[in-house]
């Protein structure tokens, strides 16, 4: 079984779709995690993300990356995951690898931003995460404050404004609602009613 969770920065796909893996003993992919360790990698060398060229090696040597890496997590990698994804040769680079743990048995659940559409178009279950882009900046000024981050919220809400436009609007996969995903906002849910939301869901499409 697979169950896709799409959705648009800090609306809580992540830790929606660890805890829906944790409750029913499925593999779980943060797709997210590799094109941070893509941008991650360029980084770390001095590389400029938005040269293509560079970037695809780096996608296609994913493998060999930690996607548990806790710098994958600090706000300059964010951007620059941002950007590679928007590059059609990362994307087809990384395609594989998410699909080959999509079929882990006896389920998989991957979070992204393109699962429902372009990775696993065939999956059971589609969950559409979002949430207002002013709650989403507060959630990711909080978890960057609490990490040590110098950041202003302004600042977070507009970087968080441009990503979404940057990954709305790129050619190759956007950010999309599939039309048979279901639409979950979290805006006004905490976590366990969101959870509780997500799992009558699923419940209706597991196997009998």
């Amino acid at each position: 079984m697979i169950i896709a969770v799409d959705g648009p920065v800090a609306a809580g796909k992540g830790t929606l779709a660890r805890r829906i893996a944790e409750k029913y003993g499925f593999q779980y992919l943060d797709t997210g995690a590799l094109y941070r360790a893509v941008g991650l990698s360029l980084l770390q060398k001095n590389q400029d993300p938005t040269v293509e060229d560079l970037a695809i090696i780096a996608a296609k040597n994913v493998a060999d990356i930690s996607l548990v890496d806790p710098e994958l997590r600090l706000e300059h990698v964010g951007n620059a995951a941002s950007i590679v994804a928007a590059n059609q040769g990362v994307r087809a680079a990384l395609l594989d690898y998410q699909r080959d743990v999509a079929k882990h048995s006896p389920g998989a659940v991957l979070d992204g931003r393109d699962i429902g559409t372009v990775v696993c178009p065939e999956a059971e279950v589609k969950l559409f995460v979002t949430a207002s882009a002013e709650v989403r900046a507060k959630r990711r000024f909080d978890e960057l404050a609490a990490k040590g981050e110098s950041v202003t919220l302004d600042q977070v809400l507009s970087d968080l404004k441009e990503r979404d436009a940057r990954d709305q609007g790129r050619i190759s996969a956007p950010l999309a609602k599939a039309e048979d995903a279901h639409l979950l906002d979290t805006t006004k849910l905490d976590i366990e009613t969101a959870l509780d939301v997500a799992y009558e869901i699923i419940e209706k499409h597991l196997p009998t």
